[in-house]
């Protein structure tokens, strides 16, 4: 049986171009990270989508 392991290393919010695309790593709570690869008319969108929310 396989010990269970604390999920560690999240790390902080990274943002990278591999290759064509933009890679994008957005720590979670509870653990683990949301990764997302994005073209860069997508990374537009979430730009202006992102700018236009009220704090």
């Amino acid at each position: 049986m396989a010990a269970m392991k604390p999920r560690t290393g999240d790390g902080p919010l990274e943002v990278e171009r591999e290759g064509r695309g933009i890679v994008v790593r957005i720590p979670v709570e509870g653990g683990g990270r949301l990764v997302l690869e994005l073209n860069d008319a997508e990374l537009t969108s979430l730009k202006e989508a992102l700018g236009a929310v009220e704090r």
